[in-house]
C-alpha cells in the first residue's frame, strides 16, 4: 500500500511557475507508476502527466506539453510536477496517483492510490 501527500500548490500570476511534490510512504514506491491529474470546479478529473517506475518514460496531456515536466526521485520516495508558463485555465486541484500497471497512464481508473490534492490558482 502507498500513501501519497501532495504539496507545493498556491496562488501564482499567469506566466509564473510552481513545483508540486508528491511524497509517498511505504516500501514499494518504486514499483508504481506515478500520475498527476487535475480537477476544476464542475469538471471531471483530467490527466496531466505520468511517469513510469524507472522515470525514463513520460506522458503528457497536449495542453501541458512544453510547459510541465514530471519527474521522480525513487531514493526520496517523491514525485514532482514542474509547472512553468502557467495559465489561468490551469487553475484546479492537482492530485498525484500511483498505479501498479503502466499500461493505461491516461485513465484515472488505472490508479489504485490517490493523494488528497493541492490547490493551484493562476490569476490573470
Amino acid at each position: 500500500q502507498v500513501q501519497l501527500v501532495e504539496s507545493g500548490g498556491g496562488l501564482v500570476q499567469a506566466g509564473g511557475s510552481l513545483r508540486l511534490s508528491c511524497a509517498a510512504s511505504g516500501r514499494n514506491f518504486r514499483r508504481y507508476a506515478l500520475g498527476w491529474f487535475c480537477q476544476a470546479p464542475g469538471k471531471e478529473r483530467e490527466f496531466v502527466a505520468a511517469v513510469n517506475r524507472n522515470g525514463d518514460s513520460t506522458r503528457y496531456a497536449d495542453s501541458v506539453k512544453g510547459r510541465f515536466t514530471i519527474s521522480r526521485d525513487n531514493a526520496k520516495n517523491t514525485g514532482y510536477l514542474q509547472m512553468n508558463s502557467l495559465k489561468p485555465e490551469d487553475t484546479a486541484i492537482y492530485y498525484c496517483a500511483a498505479a501498479a500497471d503502466w499500461g493505461t497512464p491516461y485513465s484515472p481508473r488505472a490508479y489504485e492510490y490517490w493523494g488528497q490534492g493541492t490547490q493551484v490558482t493562476v490569476s490573470s
